[in-house]
């Protein structure tokens, strides 16, 4: 069933402390989970939920973004009506590049606009998650909610780089912090906001004639005591990916079988640009224990808890442990891998030993010969 509502998957300004993995591509782009990009979790959940137009607004560094999203084949957004949009910051001059979110939504508001659908979700592209979108808006309907703003209980240390918010015995946002606040609370935004689409027109018009352009600070922190906002919680799986610590940790979660089975199948599956690898090949003597490898990977060597691309090769003799290895990272003869990132296309040389730790893992840069 198709619901009434068009997403928004929001790049501008996105917060993150990713260092060299977002170099080259913007973070809804930093590969996940063995064959996924972080993007991917909730633009599926959007249509899984029945979302048919869906826009995501780019900022910098699209490249890849690009490349993976394609004409939205992949999740079935490749239609004559509604489908993918990808919206392009627009400017028209390098000043303007600076500008928040709510800016950037007025220069594209045809989108908004021409749409005859009622409501709109503005979602950030770093919250790991299975979300049925249709469940919220039944709950902002029967709460007649002006802001429905999806949250998770989640202690802080578990958490990437997230706003914290306070509800009352209601249900109720009270208060809400901007991600280095120091609110005593265990509750996180996962930067997920359902409203009208008329009341997001005002929020953009009336808070930029305000000389304000940014939609969560100046639109919705700056109007709690006008608008009912309230906090609908999500009880499944939730990864807030947007530190280095938090990209590791989130991704060793999926080797538990239950947090796999959840993250990737309910309420619905998770989809992908899809390529076309040969299955992986094992080759004798080689050993894999708990865990992860995509297809078109040869192994010969040692795997142990640990999270394998596309095409990656481990050669005879090494040996790779609680390490992330992405797309055709190549493990010399002998060498070995413990606690370790690699960017895609690494290249570690025979003999070589790399070691991190599980708070503070090795980062490799991609394309590097180590």
């Amino acid at each position: 069933m198709k619901l009434p509502m068009m997403g928004v998957i929001n790049l501008i300004h996105e917060t993150e402390q990713m260092g060299t993995l977002t170099a080259g591509r913007c973070l809804a782009t930093v590969p996940f989970g063995g064959r996924y990009r972080l993007i991917d979790f909730v633009l599926s959940s959007m249509v899984n939920s029945g979302i048919a137009k869906v826009a995501v607004f780019a900022h910098t560094k699209f490249r890849s973004l690009m490349d993976h999203l394609g004409s939205g084949g992949n999740w079935d957004l490749h239609r004559k009506q509604s489908g993918l949009f990808v919206l392009p910051p627009a400017m028209e001059d390098m000043t303007e590049f600076g500008k928040g979110d709510l800016y950037q939504f007025y220069r594209h508001r045809d989108y908004f606009v021409r749409s005859p659908l009622e409501y709109v979700v503005i979602a950030r592209s770093h919250m790991v998650c299975n979300l049925d979108f249709a469940r919220v808006l039944a709950e902002h309907r029967d709460r007649n909610l002006d802001v429905t703003v999806v949250c998770k209980s989640w202690p802080l240390a578990r958490t990437g780089l997230a706003r914290k918010v306070k509800t009352d015995a209601d249900g109720r946002i009270v208060e809400m912090q901007d991600h280095f606040g120091r609110l005593a609370s265990d509750v996180v935004s996962m930067e997920m906001y359902l409203l009208r689409k008329e009341l997001l027109i005002d929020l953009v018009e009336t808070t930029l004639a305000q000389g304000k352009d940014h939609f969560v600070r100046d639109a919705i922190m700056s109007r709690l005591g006008e608008l009912n906002v309230g906090a609908c919680m999500h009880d499944g799986f939730l990864g807030v990916v947007n530190t280095i610590p938090a990209f590791y940790r989130h991704n060793m979660e999926l080797l538990d079988p239950d947090v796999w089975n959840e993250l990737f199948f309910r309420p619905g599956p998770i989809y992908t640009k899809v390529k076309d690898e040969p299955p992986t090949r094992y080759r004798s003597g080689s050993a894999v224990v708990n865990s992860l490898v995509a297809n078109g990977c040869e192994i010969e060597g040692t795997v142990e808890g640990s999270i394998l691309f596309r095409g990656v090769k481990v050669r005879k003799g090494a040996a790779v442990r609680g390490s992330i290895v992405m797309q055709n990272g190549v493990i010399g003869e002998n060498g070995a891998l413990e606690n370790c990132i690699l960017d895609k296309e690494v290249e570690i040389r025979p003999q070589q030993q790399l070691r991190g730790t599980a708070d503070v893992p090795y980062l490799a840069v991609k394309r590097n010969v180590i």
